[in-house]
């Protein structure tokens, strides 16, 4: 058979299919870095919620805060504050343009379901990267 020539350590690297290369600046993040930067951010929004809800617990308004914190700065920055802290930045379909705002709120209304998070390709991106055409690559 001719596919008994291939050897098996010369697997597609993560991202290829994307035209992202497999390690360094501007290759895909790991799942762990998406997780601890997905945390920061949700830290902070509870942290700002609170400001307005003290002395009572923010409970959904942290929410509010998460979408607002994220939208925002994907659309001006391309990376939200945790992204920032972790060196990640969001990839666009097309390079040197910023985030659509129709992108940025559908990417993070499935983000705040956290199941379409949790859903990877074989790249690893979120179900919810899959459906913007973007992808959180390391900067």
């Amino acid at each position: 058979m001719a596919g008994d020539d291939a050897q098996p350590s010369q697997e597609r690297p993560r991202g290829a299919a994307l035209g992202l290369p497999g390690t360094g600046p501007g290759s895909l993040a790991s799942f762990g870095q998406r997780v601890v930067a997905f945390a920061v951010d949700a830290l902070a929004a509870a942290l700002i919620a609170g400001l307005f809800t003290a002395p009572q617990l923010p409970r959904n308004w942290s929410l509010l805060a998460f979408a607002l914190i994220t939208v925002v700065f994907l659309v001006l920055a391309g990376q939200t504050p945790g992204m920032r802290l972790l060196g990640l930045r969001l990839a666009h379909p097309e390079p040197e343009r910023r985030l659509s705002v129709w992108r940025a709120v559908v990417r993070t209304g499935l983000l705040m379901l956290l199941v379409p998070a949790l859903v990877v390709d074989v790249d690893g991106r979120g179900l919810h990267d899959r459906l913007t055409g973007t992808a959180v690559i390391r900067d």
